[in-house]
């Protein structure tokens, strides 16, 4: 029954921890280097990480600097920026790449703050996920005689209060980064 909750808890943990990642790569006002963990770059005949093939700093809140360590990607690297989602143009000077993030519309911001309710959402179902996968784990133990009926109610009600605690983490999440979006 432990090692059960111990899972559990480890998997929902996870898919929180993924929430956070995610929410890293959604825009905000400032530039930040996690807006650029998605890019993948065709170099080396392979897919590769933007991450992986450069340097990325934030010279100030609203520039993105990308150093590539091998200056015959730069014209990759910036295909890649062109054709990631991010709707961003980079300017390069032949050695560096500048990103220079402009002003949040309020249109844009509102579409931002439908997608941090949209991943909240994907990790709320994770969640959800993880829950009834452990009750179908708990009726089957209780099945095969290996908890009683009263550890298979009380660890039913342990599942509840550990999804209804990740949840409200979840939520914590969405309300800090929608108001971070709106509020620029």
């Amino acid at each position: 029954m432990q090692a059960l909750l111990k899972d559990l808890e480890a998997r929902m943990q996870a898919a929180v921890d993924l929430l956070a990642r995610e929410f890293g790569g959604v825009r905000t006002g400032r530039a930040n280097t996690a807006l650029l963990d998605s890019v993948r770059v065709e170099a080396y005949g392979t897919q590769q990480p933007l991450t992986q093939m450069a340097s990325v700093a934030v010279p100030d809140p609203k520039t993105l600097l990308i150093q590539p360590w091998d200056a015959s990607q730069m014209a990759a690297i910036e295909k890649a920026i062109l054709k990631s989602d991010l709707g961003l143009t980079p300017s390069s000077d032949g050695k560096v790449i500048r990103l220079v993030l402009p002003a949040l519309t309020e249109e844009r911001r509102k579409q931002l703050a439908r997608t941090v309710g949209k991943l909240s959402e994907d990790a709320r179902v994770a969640i959800r996920n993880v829950r009834r996968d452990a009750n179908d784990r708990l009726k089957a133990m209780a099945k095969d005689k290996k908890v009683s009926q009263d550890e298979e109610r009380r660890g039913h009600e342990q599942i509840q209060k550990l999804t209804d605690r990740f949840v409200a983490r979840i939520e914590e999440l969405a309300k800090k980064k929608e108001q971070e979006i709106l509020s620029i």
